[in-house]
């Protein structure tokens, strides 16, 4: 495949393992912040309720999360779409 057919390929399979990837790191995010408070939703920026270490915590473990497992993910998917091809998506 060219390189070009070959990104081209790629996109709706990127696209679906982006979509996976965001619901897997939500609800891993769910979780690891109710093993951190005990219960109760991550804040939200604007509660008035909540302080900045909390709030700046909270944002930079979802970060965290978000990143390694789209990472992971997007890495996985490459490595699938070489064994089925032959080639390395761009």
């Amino acid at each position: 495949m060219s390189g070009k057919l070959n990104k081209i390929a790629y996109k709706p399979v990127g696209l679906l393992l982006g979509i996976a990837a965001g619901s897997i790191a939500g609800f891993a995010f769910k979780q690891v912040w109710k093993a951190i408070e005990g219960e109760g939703d991550a804040p939200n920026a604007t509660d008035e309720d909540r302080g900045w270490g909390e709030i700046l915590a909270a944002a930079a473990i979802q970060g965290l999360i978000f990143s390694v497992v789209k990472a992971a993910v997007d890495r996985g998917g490459a490595i699938g779409v070489r064994r089925l091809t032959g080639n390395w998506p761009d």
